[in-house]
């Protein structure tokens, strides 16, 4: 290549990758000679930015006849297949016919509810004759899975009324929300649960039984985040085996219990429609579509109890190991992809969206407002939001507050990054992990936090304050732009549970022990019901959005049952990341509820202290002031004046001494100490208080 040659060609791909945003362009810009076929990539990738419909897609009568509409603007030829029963191998098989916008489209007469169908799609290259993946509708309103590695389904016409009974949206204040964060199946599929329909949404909400339902209501929190519920890749590759280059050593369970794989945007999880023990392979599920009929029925349940539903959704990449989705039908399109047509995994999930591109951000928008418009969501929590473009995430609250002012948005403010500050300057509400790793600690073995008298990592006094208020911009550090932003929390579905933190900081499991007695190792000892009541205490009075996971409120131990069957070496330790464990791992057990009693009442007093006092949600930054003690840095106090209402909060995270906090003038109520947490008066006191160890209060000033 000569010398002007070789100009003309960067010139040209600095062009090229000025004017897009591929992440392919941006690997290129790094070769030093730049080949014809890259050139060429990049300019189609161009062309595909530019491409872009606003024809309805997916499945849907009009007009008597059932449409049929798919966009794959980079394929050559689309057949649709239909069939009569969802384990037939013959098919009625229609050709598509392809606009200039990508879009290809066959009507039908008739109205196909309850069809199964899927589409075959071919590229450049590709034979016509040959034999390709039953590709799934991305809008299917319902879709049937087949148990097995590569999740086969088919699509299914669906488009029955709901009735509502005059249901709709819980609308609540950010700061007002109280999120328990849950697993559909795991709330109900313990034996101790009480519940006839054990495991499945209609389970959740079934009246008088111990777990599910009545369990959330005696609680007291507002607002459940449901775990993925989109359907998704249940089952993953067989394991120690190889398939197309993929090598399973890391699940000897085969399964993606936690849902983390989705499949389709549109369609809720079949599986949480199944009265059964266990998850069988190689059967057909969601063949009736009963699960769409059985979520709706479970949020109308919820609503009745004045309980929000929010959904963990999953749009940064698609299920990793099955075939028949939109890697198949456009992966030139759909996904982000390396100098060589690969596809990208900053997700670590393997195969990244190409959320910037027209077509799917359209998608990700209107599953959002389906879920909001026909199931009644009334918020999504999204994994891995920093994988999102921004312009996806500012389009998407934008478009979801026209329908619901009120509507939930927060994120995992990861992916390729971490800007919880972006998120919040665009509206968007972030999980704290400054509050969580400052209070609780990062790691059990070698940087605990506050609770156990330790400052994680550049944690110390100030720092510690600044969570109160809500993480805020305007403290040193902060993440935050208002503090409803923030969404407060010591354990999520990752990592250890914070019961299981503090049993492994306190050194009293090993983390190679093996537990055969889980009803003894899930009883707390006296310091771990201190530290666990203390980090509680400090989440519920701190200004912001707060969450718990299901369990914290009983300092849940997710321990792996060490007589399985499965070869899983872990087997008896404690699990810091039960994303492939459909068994007592996973399970809320209710009876370990009750053995911690003490700890779950104390949870359920601090939620009604919450719930009571605006002062712990809506007090504005000038309306704390807080003191310090002499004794120790772990100890401090404030002063909260609020609608009428004055409290005082004092904490003391030292492991070894008591501190004494001096009283403003006047009698003080207290509401919360080392026993008890509620609304209800405890004991008052005049002059002052004392803090054993580990330990806090809460005080209200009599009128």
């Amino acid at each position: 290549m000569n010398f002007i040659n070789r100009i003309s060609v960067v010139v040209l791909l600095i062009v090229l990758f000025t004017t897009t945003n591929s992440e392919g362009a941006k690997l290129f810009v790094k070769e030093r000679y730049v080949s014809k076929d890259t050139i060429q990539f990049i300019q189609r990738q161009k062309e595909l930015d530019r491409i872009y419909s606003d024809k309805k897609l997916g499945s849907f009568l009009e007009n008597g006849r059932t449409v049929f509409r798919l966009f794959a603007p980079s394929a050559i030829e689309v057949k649709l297949l239909t069939f009569k029963k969802v384990d037939s191998e013959r098919s009625k098989d229609y050709s598509m016919t392809k606009d200039e916008n990508g879009v290809w489209e066959v009507i039908i007469d008739g109205d196909l509810c309850g069809t199964f169908y899927g589409y075959k799609v071919f590229h450049v290259g590709d034979d016509l004759k040959s034999e390709k993946p039953l590709c799934i509708d991305p809008y299917s309103k319902s879709v049937a899975t087949f148990t097995t590695y590569r999740n086969p389904r088919k699509s299914i016409v669906y488009n029955k009324e709901y009735n509502w009974e005059g249901d709709t949206w819980i609308q609540r204040d950010w700061r007002d929300l109280i999120i328990y964060e849950m697993h559909v199946r795991d709330m109900t599929i313990h034996p101790s649960s009480g519940v006839k329909e054990k495991g499945t949404y209609k389970g959740l909400v079934e009246k008088k039984r111990t777990g599910g339902l009545e369990y959330l209501k005696t609680l007291g929190v507002n607002t459940v985040e449901l775990l993925p519920a989109h359907d998704f890749g249940y089952i993953e590759l067989p394991y120690k085996d190889s398939v197309a280059g993929q090598f399973n050593t890391w699940n000897p369970y085969e399964r993606n219990h936690w849902g983390y794989m989705t499949a389709a945007f549109f369609a809720p999880a079949s599986y949480y429609s199944q009265k059964t023990k266990e998850l069988k392979w190689n059967k057909w599920m969601g063949t009736d579509s009963k699960q769409v009929t059985d979520f709706k029925d479970m949020v109308k349940g919820l609503h009745k109890e004045g309980i929000g539903v929010m959904m963990d959704v999953v749009y940064n990449h698609l299920s990793e190991y099955e075939i028949g989705n939109l890697k198949e039908i456009d992966k030139e399109y759909y996904f982000r992809l390396d100098n060589k047509g690969n596809c990208l995994a900053v997700s670590g999930c393997g195969n990244d969206l190409k959320t910037e591109r027209k077509m799917t951000r359209r998608l990700i928008i209107e599953s959002i407002l389906y879920w909001m418009k026909e199931y009644h969501i009334d918020g999504f929590r999204f994994d891995l939001g920093k994988l999102i473009d921004w312009e996806t995430i500012e389009d998407i609250i934008h478009e979801a507050k026209k329908i619901n002012p009120s509507v939930v948005f927060v994120c995992e403010p990861w992916g390729g990054g971490y800007d919880p500050q972006g998120f919040s300057l665009r509206g968007w509400g972030a999980w704290n992990d400054q509050i969580r790793n400052g209070i609780k600690g990062e790691n059990p073995f070698t940087d605990l936090g506050w609770v156990f008298g330790k400052w994680q990592g550049n944690n110390n006094p100030t720092r510690i304050k600044s969570y109160v208020n809500g993480t805020l911009m305007r403290d040193s550090l902060g993440l935050f732009m208002k503090k409803e932003h923030s969404v407060n929390y010591l354990e999520s579905h990752d990592g250890y549970t914070l019961g299981d933190f503090i049993r492994l900081g306190l050194n009293d499991v090993a983390p190679d022990q093996i537990i055969k007695n889980r009803d003894k190792n899930a009883k707390l000892t006296p310091i771990q019901l201190k530290l666990n009541k203390l980090g509680a205490l400090f989440l519920f009075t701190s200004q912001g959005m707060t969450m718990i996971h299901s369990g914290q409120e009983y300092a849940r131990s997710k321990v792996i049952p060490h007589n399985l069957k499965i070869n899983d070496e872990h087997k008896g330790r404690l699990d810091h990341n039960s994303y492939n464990k459909d068994n007592e791992t996973n399970y809320i057990n209710y009876k370990h509820a009750a053995v911690n009693k003490e700890l779950f009442d104390y949870y359920k007093g601090l939620i009604q202290l919450r719930k009571t006092y605006g002062a712990f949600r809506h007090a504005e930054y000038d309306q704390i002031k807080f003191g310090d003690s002499k004794e120790t840095p772990f100890a401090f106090g404030y002063l909260l004046e609020h609608e009428g209402n004055t409290f005082i909060v004092a904490f003391n995270a030292d492991k070894e001494k008591s501190v004494s906090f001096d009283l403003p003038k006047g009698e003080w109520q207290v509401l919360v100490n080392k026993d008890k947490a509620g609304i209800e008066t405890i004991n008052n006191v005049f002059l002052k208080i004392d803090l054993d160890p580990s330990t806090g209060m809460v005080l209200k000033k009599k009128n």
